[in-house]
């Protein structure tokens, strides 16, 4: 999300509101190269809007790329006649950020309870619980389902927060060739994830 936090500003103005939708509505039929532009898009005002809610940085990129996965997965869900792209996803990151919030609590509620009855000091089990998340285990799943190449790509991508360009550049390989390994990639994370909803 390094790259996403440097376009916060993006996808607030009429403009880019109306591109959103028009390219949801292209994501929705598998285009990936609409994906890629509606995630520079909003890909910042996402991140935005889960770290005022979650307030930890790194579990505020780890949500934000989850909304991000979610809008690839259930882009066909979306209908333009009951408002624009942007709030829809929008909304899921808000809801995911609220469930990430409820969810630290509970468990830390839990671990506070455990350790009263064993008598013993409580720790900071929130991270614990993030690792455990189903959903992040089916994306780790998903990632080790592709090729090491379009692991690389994807990752640098989307968990590091680099463009293309540059994942080209630190992987040495013609950017062509990175736009074809990430559409792949992407396929294939799209078919896995599907499959795991």
């Amino acid at each position: 999300m390094r790259g996403a936090r440097g376009r916060a500003g993006c996808g607030h103005g009429d403009g880019a509101g109306v591109q959103a939708d028009e390219l949801l509505v292209l994501v929705a039929g598998g285009d990936h190269r609409a994906f890629e532009d509606l995630y520079a898009l909003v890909s910042g005002p996402v991140y935005g809007l889960v770290r005022r809610v979650v307030r930890d940085p790194a579990q505020s990129e780890e949500v934000a790329q989850e909304v991000l996965l979610e809008t690839w997965r259930s882009a066909a869900r979306f209908d333009p006649g009951r408002g624009s792209a942007l709030s829809w996803i929008l909304t899921l990151a808000h809801r995911r950020a609220v469930d990430r919030v409820r969810s630290a609590r509970a468990a830390g509620e839990r671990e506070q309870r455990e350790a009263l009855r064993a008598g013993e000091p409580a720790f900071d089990q929130v991270a614990e619980e993030v690792e455990a998340g189903l959903e992040r285990e089916w994306v780790r799943r998903c990632l080790k389902r592709l090729t090491d190449l379009q692991r690389q790509s994807v990752t640098l991508a989307y968990y590091d927060g680099y463009t293309y360009r540059e994942v080209a550049e630190r992987l040495s390989l013609p950017l062509g060739t990175v736009k074809t390994r990430m559409r792949d990639g992407l396929t294939r994370l799209r078919q896995c994830l599907g499959g795991a909803a």
